[in-house]
């Protein structure tokens, strides 16, 4: 039984926001992210295409340089292509995943590039279309994908054994209470598959309650765990990473963009380690890893916050975290282990923590 009826959906960890479809993506920071590329002509990445924000402004800023837009949304690519008209062939759009830039830009006969911006996480395009099954705040197929192949959420959820499924929502969702939804969820799929996003709200606003007066729904944990695991995000994030370092001529730049704390970790951890930052010592990276080759220089010592006017303005940016680097002119190193560590399900997690 739900206790009370649930808030309406708000502005998650991720982009999360008001409720008209007709609402355009807003990129974040973008002033910011535009100054620490220190634009000098080239060839730029976004490899987070979305709605283009972040490519038009990077298009708008310099009329030298040129820019290949990357995404595994098919919608998203479709609906640049009026963007690359209007560019006059200094724009590109492939369709992929960001955590194969590298590889996509070979495939287009690139193999260096100047600058590369990636926005991690979902976008308003996604979130506020009810086909796309990211959101509850409108009903609709409990899908998460964000490109039209593998496993949808509700495979995830009807499918996946109970024990992973919380690990799931806990790790990835940062849900406390994440055992007693995947038993829920568990008991719920015995009479039925669970096939719509409402029909999953409503099974965690019966075990997830809030604090009087939050603003945010019952659900948004666990909707944030299932869309990060359906489409892989944070191993995503990983080997875009370490692709962008693989890419990037020396004097390059890299601007990322995040929207929760799982994402902000992997990426300090990522600049930490490679700019020598990490010599001290991490639990996450050892300190021989850390001491090896600086491929890359600070841009932003810590991380670049939005402010006030901006959240004002747009209430999905609150979250939002910058940081930026320069990659020097050193040797490839080794790529990250612990970084994969990082974004994978931890094996304490199978070992039966308290949820």
């Amino acid at each position: 039984m739900i206790r009370r009826r649930p808030p309406a959906e708000t502005a998650s960890a991720h982009r999360d926001g008001p409720a008209s479809s007709a609402q355009p993506h807003v990129p974040v920071l973008l002033g910011e992210v535009v100054e620490s590329l220190k634009l000098e002509g080239g060839l730029a990445v976004d490899g987070t295409f979305g709605a283009g924000g972040y490519t038009r402004a990077l298009l708008a800023a310099d009329s030298t340089l040129k820019v290949i837009g990357i995404d595994r949304d098919p919608l998203a690519i479709a609906g640049g292509q009026a963007l690359v008209c209007e560019a006059g062939g200094r724009l590109r759009l492939v369709p992929g995943r960001f955590g194969d830039l590298d590889a996509l830009l070979t495939e287009v006969g690139e193999s260096h590039v100047d600058q590369v911006v990636l926005d991690i996480g979902v976008s308003s395009m996604q979130l506020d279309v009810p086909e796309r099954g990211f959101s509850f705040r409108n009903d609709g197929p409990l899908d998460m994908r964000m490109g039209n192949d593998g496993l949808s959420a509700a495979d995830l959820v009807n499918e996946a054994d109970e024990t992973v499924l919380a690990d799931i929502i806990y790790h990835y969702g940062e849900e406390r209470r994440s055992r007693a939804v995947a038993r829920t969820i568990h008991e719920a799929r015995r009479r039925g598959r669970i096939e719509t996003t409402a029909q999953l709200a409503e099974l965690v606003a019966s075990v997830v309650w809030v604090e009087p007066g939050s603003h945010i729904h019952p659900a948004t944990r666990t909707f944030q765990g299932l869309r990060i695991a359906v489409n892989d995000e944070l191993g995503e994030l990983v080997r875009a990473l370490h692709a962008a370092e693989r890419v990037l001529a020396p004097g390059g730049r890299l601007a990322v963009v995040t929207f929760h704390s799982l994402e902000d970790r992997i990426v300090k951890q990522f600049f930490a380690a490679r700019s020598g930052r990490a010599a001290q010592g991490s639990r996450h990276l050892p300190v021989g890893q850390a001491e090896t080759i600086r491929s890359f220089r600070l841009v932003t010592k810590g991380p670049v916050l939005p402010g006030e006017a901006e959240i004002a303005r747009n209430p999905r940016a609150r979250s939002a975290k910058l940081r930026a680097a320069e990659r020097t002119e050193s040797d490839l190193p080794e790529p990250l282990a612990a970084l994969h560590a990082l974004a994978s399900l931890p094996d304490a997690a199978r070992g039966g923590h308290r949820r």
